[in-house]
């Protein structure tokens, strides 16, 4: 449900930004907002690039993919919270690697965020990542070729995808679990909050 739900409101993104004159500009995240409207770090994330269909086309069916694999076995509010806290991510990687002006838009950090948790998730698991890890590196290799794709976004992603993932991952059996779980997604979404807010982008 939560995957379909993330789909849905990205393509009614979309469509408004077909739509409605200015509604991307409005929504989209640069570096220099990172302090005076802080909340383009995650709206940025469901919106794409009006005029290239393939950028959402590729998000989407990701999504549903990797979704589809994780929201099971995470269950709706660990998977919400997951793909929330590396979309922050996602900007936060913006924010430090790219220039001050340089307008982003798409899921990408989200996305990866789910690839690094997934990774992090099989591997403690047991199970076979070799497919998994060309995949995630095939599509950072091309996020430093093309200069319209925010590698620092999918980077930014990765990273947080990966460390949220170890949180799920490792936390102890027991009645605490879940407990360990939270407090260990919150304790990073804190920190990417704080770097949001004292990060000076250069102008």
């Amino acid at each position: 449900m939560v995957t379909i739900t993330l789909m849905v409101l990205c393509a009614a993104a979309y469509a408004l930004q077909w739509l409605v004159p200015g509604f991307t500009e409005l929504l989209w995240f640069a570096p220099v907002y990172a302090q005076i409207e802080p909340w383009r770090m995650l709206t940025a994330a469901f919106l794409h690039s009006p005029g290239f269909i393939f950028h959402i086309a590729f998000n989407l069916y990701a999504l549903w993919l990797l979704g589809r694999s994780l929201e099971p076995l995470l269950g709706r509010t660990r998977f919400i919270l997951l793909y929330l806290v590396s979309a922050l991510g996602g900007s936060i990687g913006v924010l430090i690697l790219a220039p001050a002006f340089q307008a982003v838009v798409g899921a990408s950090g989200a996305i990866f965020g789910l690839f690094g948790a997934l990774f992090v998730i099989q591997r403690q698991r047991g199970g076979d990542v070799k497919a998994l890890l060309v995949l995630i590196g095939i599509n950072l290799v091309l996020g430093f070729l093309y200069p319209s794709i925010s590698w620092q976004a999918h980077l930014g992603g990765l990273l947080t995808g990966a460390a949220c993932g170890a949180v799920l991952a490792y936390a102890p059996k027991g009645p605490r679990r879940s407990l360990v779980q939270f407090g260990g997604l919150a304790a990073i979404a804190l920190v990417l909050v704080v770097l949001g807010f004292v990060w000076t982008p250069s102008f």
